[in-house]
Formats: C-alpha cells, sequence, structure tokens
C-alpha cells in the first residue's frame, strides 16, 4: 500500500490497472514540478497574466472584503474572501492553471473535465483556449439545463461539452464518464479533476492549487486585524475551495474550519447531499471516503438546489479531518440558502452563486450561537472569514425559478 496516497484510511487510488502507470507518471510529474523555480515562476506569471483586466478594480490577490452590513444584520465581523471576483466567475480557475500547466509539461495534447456547475468546466475551456489545447468537458444532462449559461461560455471558449445520460444525470455521472474515457485515452489526454475527490495525487494537487485562497486570507486578515480570525468557512461538495480555505489555517488549533454541505429539501427528507452527515466509508471515483450509500452499499443520489453541491461524496482529506475532529461539518437547507443569498444580495450588493450562498446561510447560524453563549456585544468582537467560491450569474434562472414560486417577485 502506498502509504503518502492515504489520509488516516481515507484517499487512495481505487482505479483500474491501467492508469496505474498514468497516476505514477502524475505523480512524479507534480511532485517534480513544485519543485522547480521555472515551474512556479510560470504558474505565477500566468495567474497574472489571467487576471490582468480584474486587476484593474480586485485583482489576484482577491480581496477579503469586510461585509459591514451584513456583519451588522448577523451579529459577528464576517469578511468574504472574494473569489467570486476571479476571472470566470470562481475559484475553479486557481486549480486549472496549475494543471493545464502540469498537463503542458507532461507533453499532453488534450485535456478533459467534469463539470456540474459549469464552473470548472468553463475554467478549463478557459484555460484550454489560452493554451491552445483541444478540450471536452463532461457534464450531467440536468446539470446541462440548469447551468444553461455555463455551457454556452463553454461551447464560446471552443470545447466539446458531453452530455451525460446515465444515473442522475449530474455531477457523479458526468466524473464516471469523464474517468472511463481518460481510462482510453490517457497517453495524450490529461484529466483535470475540478473538486479535492479522485485518485491521489489528485486531491493533494488541487489542494496545492487552491491553497492561495487561505495564504492570501491569513496575510489579508492579519494586516487588518493583526490576528487570525476565530474561524474560516466554506461550502463543501467534493470539497475544491472548502480545502483550499483551509489549507493554510489547518495548522492554526485555535482557528476553528467549518464546511458546509447541502442539506438540500431537509436530511431527514432523504433528498440531500449531506455525505458528512449520514454517509458511510466507502470507495467512489477511485477513492475512500464518506458516501451516501443504500443497505447494499450502492451509492446513492444526492440532491441540492446547487449544481454544484450535489455529489455523493466529500474528498478524502475532508473526512480526515473530520474523523480527527480537526474541522467541523454542517448542513444547510436549500431554503436556508436561498434566503442568505437574497440578504446577501440586499445587504451587500453581492449576488453569489448557490453554492457560496450555503455557507452564508451558515455564518448566520453560527453568529447566532455566539450571541446565545456571550451576547451581542461579545460576539461581535469575533471574527469569521467565508469564502464567497463564485458568483452568481450561472444561477440566475434557478433563482428567479424558486423565488417566483415562493412568491418573492410577485
Amino acid at each position: 500500500m502506498n502509504r503518502k496516497a492515504y489520509y488516516g484510511e481515507f484517499g487512495g487510488q481505487y482505479v483500474a490497472e491501467s492508469l496505474m502507470n498514468t497516476l505514477e507518471e502524475l505523480d512524479a510529474a507534480f511532485e517534480e514540478a513544485i519543485r522547480d523555480p521555472e515551474f512556479l515562476k510560470q504558474y505565477h506569471y500566468y495567474l497574472k497574466q489571467y487576471h490582468y483586466y480584474l486587476k484593474q478594480y480586485v485583482g489576484r490577490e482577491t480581496p477579503l472584503y469586510y461585509a459591514e452590513r451584513l456583519s451588522e444584520a448577523y451579529g459577528t465581523k464576517i469578511y468574504l474572501k472574494r473569489e467570486d471576483l476571479n476571472h470566470t466567475g470562481a475559484h475553479k480557475i486557481n486549480n486549472v492553471i496549475g494543471q493545464i500547466l502540469l498537463a503542458k509539461r507532461m507533453g499532453k495534447k488534450k485535456v478533459i473535465a467534469e463539470t456540474g456547475a459549469g464552473q470548472h468546466g468553463v475554467a478549463t475551456a478557459t484555460g484550454a483556449a489560452l493554451f491552445d489545447m483541444e478540450c471536452t468537458v463532461y457534464m450531467g444532462e440536468e446539470d446541462i439545463k440548469r447551468q444553461a449559461l455555463n455551457v454556452m461560455r463553454m461551447k464560446m471558449l471552443g470545447a466539446n461539452v458531453v452530455s451525460v445520460r446515465s444515473g442522475s444525470n449530474t455531477l457523479k455521472d458526468a466524473t464516471n464518464e469523464a474517468i472511463r474515457t481518460w481510462a482510453k485515452t490517457a497517453e495524450d489526454t490529461f484529466y483535470i479533476i475540478g473538486s479535492a475527490v479522485g485518485p491521489y495525487p489528485y486531491p493533494k494537487m488541487v489542494k496545492e492549487f487552491q491553497s492561495v485562497i487561505s495564504r492570501e486570507a491569513k496575510k489579508q486578515f492579519y494586516e487588518v486585524e493583526n490576528r487570525l480570525p476565530d474561524a474560516v468557512m466554506a461550502c463543501v461538495g467534493g470539497g475544491s475551495n472548502s480545502i483550499g480555505m483551509f489549507a493554510d489555517f489547518i495548522e492554526e488549533k485555535g482557528v476553528k474550519l467549518i464546511g458546509v454541505e447541502a442539506a438540500g429539501k431537509g436530511i431527514e427528507t432523504g433528498e440531500h447531499a449531506s455525505a458528512m452527515a449520514l454517509g458511510e466509508p466507502g470507495v467512489l471515483h477511485g477513492m475512500r471516503s464518506y458516501l451516501l450509500q443504500d443497505e447494499n452499499g450502492n451509492v446513492k443520489l444526492a440532491h441540492s438546489i446547487s449544481a454544484g453541491l450535489d455529489y455523493p461524496g466529500v474528498g478524502p482529506e475532508h473526512a480526515y479531518l473530520r474523523d480527527t475532529k480537526r474541522a467541523e461539518y454542517v448542513s444547510v437547507t436549500d431554503t436556508e440558502a436561498m434566503d442568505a443569498l437574497m440578504e446577501l444580495c440586499e445587504l451587500e450588493g453581492i449576488i453569489p452563486a448557490i453554492e457560496s450562498a450555503h455557507a452564508i446561510a451558515y455564518a448566520k447560524k453560527y453568529a447566532r450561537g455566539l450571541q446565545e453563549a456571550s451576547g451581542r456585544e461579545k460576539a461581535m468582537e469575533k471574527s469569521l472569514i467565508v469564502c464567497l467560491s463564485g458568483r452568481g450569474d450561472k444561477d440566475v434562472n434557478t433563482i428567479a425559478d424558486y423565488l417566483d414560486g415562493k412568491g418573492y417577485l410577485n
């Protein structure tokens, strides 16, 4: 057993024998690359190039924004790490730039990717256009309907978007199809996994390239507050933005790490994506982690109003952080997330992705807990960083349908 491929009992390389050599080659190339000053120089150079236009009004570093009105309404100091202001509209581009440069370094000519909400697909299509690589993105048929805007963006960027019609027609099934394709084409094709899931070394690579989020946030927060935050928080599907938000704080034992899963229509209904709450250890997509399973060990369908969170598992390092009690994982319903989304719109003029709104919703609960424990004055002395992982442009149709049904737009 390759122990470095595991986080405690989680992780590993549960793939066909035909892919083992590919994974070993990838691991060796990644380890060499992250120690090569030329590779890191190129990575940061292209990251800066990517964000040229954003730099004129936001920039990477993405802002750490003190949400004053939201803080006043919720009752504790809330800072938002504005990954929604990245080029392509989410944190996904951080990882894509790193992986696509690695693909070029390894001599690959094509890239493939899976996507749920479409943000990783758009980021991959963007990187492929920039680096002149052929790109195919696998996306569940249900998600293609929900995320038509991002599908069009991928096509405009030159990607071939393949509709996956199996299972729940969502992210899990798109990932299955991408892995099957990769197994047949690995010689000239690089699989850019967008979340902190999959066989080793993918969870390690995604964490490395997304850790820029917490590195920046830690420095930015210290510049303002001259201390560390009391807690950091992020939504969790597979776990890419959350592992990036946690990375630089894991060794800071005084900082609480809180991951927010999708409770969908309510955990008690069975229509949810809360693998940490009700999942059991199992194997999916080449890794061992917590999964939603039935009594026979079959992976169950996940549900969330958010296309990026309806995944029936979670990245292996998150499973390890949960079991070692370094991080806490909670869940938020569709309704709570949508209410928080509207509050952020109305209080701060920011339209978040529905995924990110789950973290905002739990920030409200967290603040209430602080006030109940020590009163509002003491609670306002506490501080929280929430990763605003993406913007909500892609979700406007879903939001309109939901709010119209609730009567909010009457």
